[in-house]
Formats: structure tokens, sequence, C-alpha cells
């Protein structure tokens, strides 16, 4: 049951959300003018830690004055959020429309002014600051019917704390005044005792003596417990669970994030039961993360099989502690790695095998990838510096065997079959955009199938075999429909060149080839459907290669973000038109902690040398492996046995022969069975009110106003509407500043995809 909290949170989640092609905020800027989110501030701290508050300097609770807030946002201070995590900045007794004054604003708040523009703002549609009323009562907040009568706003803001762990099904379905919020408050023991073992301090110094005695008589009753005996009684009733308070056992099992401090409290309390559950004492779990650290440290310098199973003892030992509520709060960490662990394990069991290269990929494409994936998955467990350094060794020591010799037994049948005939090019086809993804993965190809599906998009998942060496400059021409007009001289620098004139197939020669045969050459982030395109469209997109080669084994944490990326431009290019949108890539990659193993390769037998490949001097002899360059099978290109590096320390690097960087994945999306056609038929002012006519084979759109249409943040309605039965809506400008301004009519589905858009004036003709 979703919380009142919990939408909140998922509410600011979504001004951190930028357009396709707008760089992420920098942060969110929430401003409040009376300082009613004040209460809730506590609560929210524990669930956002990236909630930063202006005021006077306090680090308990991430609060100070304006210049530490700037550097708290350029991550200048040691306690500031992540980079990956976009802060939140509460400011309390400030209005948005102070910051849009300019000049006007106050001094000491003028350094925020320019944080509008890098930054999103969290407000309502109309422009206006979020209220506690107005977000509990809206669609687009909470949507509860709540009286309109000053005495049940005041009760509201009382109730606030008390309103935040509420399931809003329980508040819907009739009309709430100041007697619902009211009972909130002193209706539910068993969250205020809770909360008073959080921090009794704290609950004491915001009670009056008469609501702190209705509270200690209430316990009595209820829990047989008097406040008065201290902490440290509650904490043994409490894992004892005898009587009501296993019913105080399920709230906190429930909903831990709000009562952080209860785990700090429990610390040290030792059952005087010893047949307790274990999975009540937060110093059990930490005594048994202890004990895997130390365990998974053991691991680390183990044999292959010793190492695997190890690690299927350990999943056997732990497992159970991931449905502990210490796990939900982040306090076991390695128990949650142990069970992603055990699924490498699980994978690394054999290599993979085959009578043929050919063979080989398929089964690779079918199922082999997903060891790749579980590793990476391993190494992205939310964890310490060290622990995250640990988890590393512990899947070097499984997986590098397996990548070894899966590596090896497919050199050997590439040797055979020859590498040159298992490659072939990307071709054009209409109404369909081809989107490059630069180092698309086998196994970060299968999230992107999960994000795409989740999205309610139908996706093909086929394979193909990269050129060697598997490095951009050879492989991007072959997945690209300009294949054909290139071909290979010399390899120093491993690019083929342009047939007709010699010059080298770079980025920008290659897009020249395809817009020449009829190919739609798109901008990056450019969205439009090009009905002239004989051939069909491009596009490229993708920092995966550039992250890998820049933070090496540390890019596993830009993976997520990346796949929502192109799985956002996927969506805008079929928005756009396109019936669709064909995913490639030119080569996959080799990640391993730790750095792959050094191969020597002398500097005098090397024209030029990459971490997985060499151009070979002439006939220079050498003991390691070579192999025909695809566009000129004279040239030879030497690459290491397995998974070799001429680069010592190298964690990730492609150029060589493996089913990692070789076997590249294709993926053809379009939109679900249950496509929407919808368009707009007619616009028709009157003053500032707009008539929407729709034509639609689905119910549930709707329609808004914005001044850029890609954008739901730039809305000028008051609220966007749904379009009746009839095929019709109407919608009210906010603000009548906005007459005669250049605006568009958007239309979107359920998803709140836009299905169709047109350009309008506002007012015109009213």
């Amino acid at each position: 049951m979703t919380t009142f909290l919990e939408t909140l949170q998922a509410s600011l989640a979504t001004a951190t959300r930028s357009a396709d092609g707008i760089a992420p905020p920098v942060c969110v800027l929430w401003t409040d003018t009376d300082g009613q989110w004040a209460s809730l501030m506590p609560a929210l701290r524990a669930a956002l830690p990236q909630l930063l508050t202006v005021g006077n300097i306090d680090p308990g609770t991430r609060t100070g004055p304006v210049i530490w807030l700037k550097c708290m946002i350029a991550r200048t201070l040691a306690d500031a959020p992540p980079a990956d995590v976009i802060p939140v900045v509460y400011l309390p007794g400030v209005s948005r429309q102070t910051l849009r004054a300019g000049g006007d604003c106050p001094l000491a708040l003028q350094p925020l002014i320019e944080l509008q523009y890098r930054g999103a703002v969290w407000h309502q549609k109309n422009g206006r600051d979020w209220t506690v009323e107005a977000f509990l009562s809206s669609e687009s907040g909470c949507g509860l019917d709540i009286a309109q009568d000053a005495r049940t706003r005041e009760a509201l803001l009382r109730a606030l704390p008390s309103l935040a762990a509420e399931p809003l099904s329980s508040l819907r379905g009739r009309r709430l005044d100041a007697e619902d919020f009211d009972r909130m408050i002193i209706g539910d023991p068993v969250r205020d005792l809770l909360y008073w073992i959080s921090d009794p301090q704290k609950f004491e110094a915001r009670s009056d003596h008469a609501t702190y005695e209705t509270f200690r008589s209430v316990s009595k009753r209820a829990f047989d417990f008097d406040p008065e005996a201290g902490v440290p009684a509650a904490c043994e009733a409490l894992l004892a669970g005898r009587g009501g308070w296993e019913a105080v056992w399920r709230r906190f099992s429930e909903a831990p994030q709000l009562y952080a401090g209860v785990s700090k409290s429990l610390r040290g309390t030792r059952p005087k039961d010893l047949a307790a559950d274990p999975a009540r004492y937060p110093d059990e779990n930490a005594k048994d993360e202890a004990a895997l650290r130390l365990a998974l440290q053991g691991v680390a310098d183990m044999a292959h099989a010793e190492a695997r199973a190890r690690i299927e003892e350990l999943e056997l030992s732990h497992r159970a502690r991931r449905t502990w509520v210490w796990a939900r709060l982040g306090e076991s960490p390695l128990a949650t790695a142990i069970g992603k662990l055990a699924r490498l394990a699980d994978y690394v069991r054999s290599p993979l095998g085959g009578t043929s290269a050919k063979a080989m990929a398929a089964d690779y494409a079918e199922h082999g990838w997903r060891c790749d994936h579980a590793a990476l998955d391993a190494l992205t467990c939310d964890s310490s510096a060290a622990d995250g350094a640990l988890i590393g060794r512990v899947v070097r020591a499984l997986y590098a065997p397996w990548l070894d010799a899966s590596a090896r037994h497919f050199q050997e049948l590439v040797k055979t079959s020859g590498a040159a005939s298992l490659a072939r090019g990307v071709a054009a086809h209409k109404d369909t955009c081809i989107l490059f993804a630069d180092g698309l993965r086998f196994d970060v190809a299968g999230m992107l199938i999960e994000e795409l599906e989740a999205r309610g998009l139908t996706t093909t998942l086929s394979h193909r075999i990269a050129p060697l060496p598997t490095v951009t400059a050879t492989a991007k021409p072959m997945a690209s429909p300009a294949h054909k007009a290139c071909c290979g001289t010399t390899a120093d620098d491993f690019a083929p060149v342009i047939t007709a004139n010699g010059q080298p197939a770079n980025a920008q020669r290659l897009r020249a080839e395809m817009a020449r045969d009829g190919v739609e050459v798109l901008e990056p982030h450019e969205a439009r459907f090009a009905m002239g395109a004989s051939q069909g469209g491009w596009s490229e997109i993708g920092k995966l290669d550039e992250f890998g080669h820049s933070m090496q084994g540390r890019m596993v944490r830009e993976i997520k973000t990346e796949v929502e990326a192109i799985a956002d431009r996927v969506n805008t290019l079929l928005n756009a038109g396109w019936m669709n949108v064909r995913v490639v890539t030119d080569h996959g990659w080799l990640l391993l902690p730790g750095g792959l193993p050094k191969v020597e390769l002398p500097a005098y037998l090397a024209a030029t040398r990459w971490s997985r490949c060499a151009v070979v001097k002439g006939e220079s002899s050498t003991a390691v492996p070579t192999y025909p360059w695809f566009w000129n099978p004279q040239v030879r290109i030497a690459s290491p046995p397995g998974i070799g590096a001429f680069v010592a320390g190298t964690e990730y690097a492609h150029g060589g022969v493996s089913l990692q960087e070789c076997v590249v994945p294709e993926i053809v999306v379009r939109r679900g069975e249950q496509e929407v056609q919808a368009r707009i038929t007619n616009l028709a002012w009157r003053g500032m009110r707009l008539k929407v006519s729709v034509e639609a084979n689905v119910p549930g759109l709707r329609v808004d106003l914005r001044l850029n249409w890609k954008q739901a943040a730039t809305s000028i309605a008051a609220t966007a509407k749904e379009v009746d039965a009839n095929g019709e809506a109407s919608l009210a400008v906010a603000d009548d500043s906005h007459e005669g301004a250049a605006a568009t009519v958007t239309l979107q589905d359920a998803g709140g995809n836009v299905v169709d858009y047109k350009p309008t004036t506002v007012g015109e003709g009213g």
C-alpha cells in the first residue's frame, strides 16, 4: 500500500527527470513560503539522504546556509550526495516568486537564483508552490477529498508527521475533515510508541504535557508499559514480542525507514530468552555481516572450484538475512551481495562450449550472456568502498577462469572457421530508424530489453558477429548501412577507407555515405520522421565505451543510466513516427575487477598496439595468436590468448577475440499490440479557454497546453484535461500573461507519451 510519504518521494523524483536531449538538473528546489512542510522533514530525511535544507548550519539534519548548499551541490564537501544522486533542496520561508524576482530577491538568497535554470523547481502545474493541502487534494498528488475550512487546514498541518506513514487507500472514498486529522495525532498508539523509541527526547520535546501524559496512559493500557521505565526496557519488550508488542514489531517491520532510530536503540539489547528470534536483533545481524566479510576475504584467494563451492555454502547460511528488517535499512549489504555472487557461482560451473564459432555465438546469445550480467549485478551492489573492493575480488575469483576458458575455446573455433566469414553488416530498411548505441554489450542489451518492455514496447532480439579487431574504427562501419562503401588498405589505426575517395571512414564520412544512399541521418537529439526517406533513418547514442575507457571498472555504476537514456531515445523516435527502431552496436567488451592478465608483446613487433589488439609489422613472427584484419586479410592482427591484455592493470578493454567482444546484439523495437492511434482534429479558442477535438481508437487520452511540447514542465494550462467520450476537452490557461504566446497542444496516452501535437497561439481568434 502506497503511503503519503512514498507518494511525496515519487513526486519529487519526477522533478529530477529531464526531457530527451536535456541534461539532468543539478538539484531540485523545494520552495515553501509558509514553512508548511517543515514538520515532515525528520521522516523525509530518513527516506531521502539527499535532502538538504537552508538554515543555520546543522550537519546532523543536513542543514546549512546558502554557500554550504552550493558546495554540497557542487560536490566539494566530503558528505555531499553521490554524483549520481540529484539533491533536493528544501527552502522553508522562501517562495518561487522570491527566487524569480532577480535583483529584488534577498541578498542572502541570490546565489540560489541560477539554480532555477541549472536545476528544477518542484511546483504545481500552475507554477505555484506546493502547499500541503494542494498536494493532498490534487490528482497529480494524492487525490484525496479534503474539507475546505480553516479548522481542517490547521489540523492537517498538525497531523503532517503522523500522516507520513498512512496508506493512502485508507484515506480515500470519504471527505477528510479536522476530526480525521486530529485522530491521527492521538489515535495510533503503535506509531507513537515507535516514534518515542526512535528518539524519546525529540518525541517529548514536541509533545505538550497533556499529550505526553495521554501517551503514557495509552501505553500502560495497550502495552502494559510505562515510558518512564526508559527506552532499554521498551527495547526488551519489543524484541520479546509478547502481547501488544507483536503489533509494534510488525509496524516497525512494515516501514522501518520511518523509525530509523529504533535500530540504534535496539543495539546492545541482549535476548533474555536463548530461543529468541535472532532476526529481531541488529547486533546478531551485524555479527553475521562481520563473519560473512571474513569468509569472503578467504574466498577471494581460493581456486575456482573451491571458491564456487564456498559461495554456495555461504548463501545457504546467510540468505535468510535478506528477509530481515535490517536488510531493508541497508544494514546487510553483504547478505544481499552473497545472493548475487551465488547466482554468478551457478553460471560459472563450466565454460561455454560448442562445435563451431557460429554455434558457440548462438549459445552465448541465447543464455551465455547471463553470466556476464550476473557479474555486473554483483559489482553494482550497494556497499562501502572496502566491501565493494572485496566483492570485486570475489567476482574475479569466480568469473575470470570461466571467462578465460570460454574465450580460449572460441578463439580456437574462430581460427578454424576464419574470422572474416563470420561478420556481417547492417542493412537499411524503409520506415525503420537504425539507432547505433556505442559499446552495447549483450548483457546490457538484456537490461535494455527489460526496460523497453516495461514501457509497453515490443522487442525482437537477434545477434551478429563483429569484425576483427573488435574496435570502433573497424567494427562501426559494419554496424552501418555504409559498410559496402568501405574497403581496407593499411590498418595502422584499424580504420578502413571510403572506396570512392580513399579517405578514412570516420563517423562524418559514414553519415555522408548513408545520406547519399537515401538514409535520413538524424542528429543525436533530433526527433522527426522523414517521410521521404526511402532507406529509413540513422541516429546515434551512448557513452558506454567512453565510460569504460575513462572509468575502467567504475563504469558499471553508469550502465543503468545509459540503458534508460537509450530507452528514452527509442521511445522518442517511435513517437516521432518511425514504425521500427533497430538498435545496433559495434562491439562488446571485457571487464574484470583487478585487471586482465598481462600478455607480453615486444614493441618492435607491433606497428600499433592497443590493450587487446595490435598490428603486426611486416612478416614478423610472434608467439601471440594472429588473425587477418577484416578489411584487408593481408594485414595481421595480434590478439592476446584468452582474456589477456597487452597493457597491465586494464580492467575494461575490447579489440580481441571473445564472445563478450565479438557477439553483438540487434534489437528491433516497435509499439505494443495495443498501439494508440489518435490525432488532434480541431482547435477553437474562446477568450483564454481552448476547445480541443480529437479522433482516437482508445479512451483515457489527455490534452495539455505547453510552451515546449516535449517538456511537461512547460505546461501553461490550469490543468491537463482528459478527452471525454465525445472526443473533446476544454483547457483553461493558468495565467493571462501568456496571451499571444506561441504554444503547442499535446495529446498524451495513459502512459504520458505524446501521441500527437499541434501548434497554436494562445487566445488566437478569441
